[in-house]
């Protein structure tokens, strides 16, 4: 069913959560001048659960869909990210028992172009080490070490690569 997995939902650890059936978001990568990795980050609207902080494209999974499906949903929605242009690299989970938000790391293989929905303050490329900078959704502040490892060792050898349009 389409749009079933809007909700809130408490977890195994009593965290009040977004997606009834979990939650995932896409890690985008692409290089940028000067042949330096950059991320794509969302700043939450101010409406937003957690607004006016920063992630990544993401939010509620439909119960049909796996966690690959419903990340480049959300990214499609959010920030107008064509599921073609991207190639899926790995995924990591954050498990809160009973709900579970996955990180969906992917790179860029073909033209592509951000476009903000209204849920989306902005939407920056950034490099790895300019995340830490930004004013982070608490959930992706926890995670974003364990992201950033991930993302570094399925991202080794892909760099030549990376491209946008």
């Amino acid at each position: 069913m389409n749009g079933d997995g809007n909700g809130w939902i408490r977890c195994g650890q009593g965290h009040r959560h977004w997606g009834v059936h979990g939650a995932a978001g896409l890690l985008l990568r692409h290089l940028g001048p000067g042949v330096e990795t950059r991320v794509l980050m969302q700043h939450r609207a101010v409406w937003t659960s957690d607004g006016d902080t920063w992630g990544i494209p993401g939010g509620a999974r439909d119960s049909h869909e796996t966690s690959v499906q419903a990340a480049l949903r959300e990214a499609a929605e959010e920030a107008g990210i064509e599921p073609s242009a991207v190639e899926v690299l790995g995924e990591l989970v954050d498990d809160h028992g009973g709900w579970a938000y996955v990180t969906v790391v992917a790179r860029v293989i073909g033209p592509l172009t951000v476009l903000a929905n209204a849920e989306s303050a902005e939407l920056r490329w950034v490099t790895e080490d300019e995340v830490e900078g930004l004013a982070l959704h608490p959930g992706f502040a926890r995670s974003w070490p364990a992201v950033r490892s991930l993302h570094a060792s399925v991202a080794g050898g892909e760099a030549s690569h990376d491209r946008t349009g």
